[in-house]
């Protein structure tokens, strides 16, 4: 069972995640989509989640909280102007994975990791669905029109 296992160890020690995590949330930024591994896209994800609630808020607190784990100013910047900004409307969900297949050599599983609502994103937003439910009402209504004559309403 994999009970009170916060998050994943990604065979490295805890320095070495530290400092990998922080650098993949920083290019995440830079680049708004970054390729890697299936699992270390889902570790980035969630402390990219964690940045964007800082820029939310953005307060001076927390942009001091998200200078601590970014690695560059400039990104910091990029993160409290221009992300915050974007994401100031949305409840969370700020990033997405993408399962792209296997890497040649070891296999490991490779994803996508971008934010959504970006421009070029790989995957683009589904239009508004049409309600095609049918109430009891619509069809009697279909079936009188039906008995007169005229055409069905779709």
């Amino acid at each position: 069972m994999r009970h009170r296992k916060a998050f994943r160890k990604l065979g490295r020690s805890s320095s070495h995640r530290k400092a990998m995590l922080r650098t993949m949330v920083t290019q995440l930024i830079e680049h708004e989509r970054i390729r890697t591994t299936y699992q270390k896209a889902k570790e980035v994800s969630r402390m990219a989640d964690k940045m964007i609630k800082y820029a939310k808020k953005g307060e001076l607190h927390d942009r001091r909280q998200a200078l601590k784990y970014v690695r560059d100013n400039m990104m910091v910047r990029k993160l409290f102007t221009v992300l915050g900004d974007r994401y100031k409307d949305r409840e969370g969900g700020y990033t997405r994975v993408l399962r792209i297949g296997t890497r040649y050599g070891d296999a490991a599983d490779m994803a996508y990791l971008e934010f959504v609502d970006r421009q070029g994103e790989l995957r683009q937003q589904k239009d508004e669905k049409k309600d095609i439910r049918w109430t009891a009402a619509d069809f009697v209504q279909d079936q009188m029109m039906k008995e007169e004559g005229t055409p069905p309403k779709e």
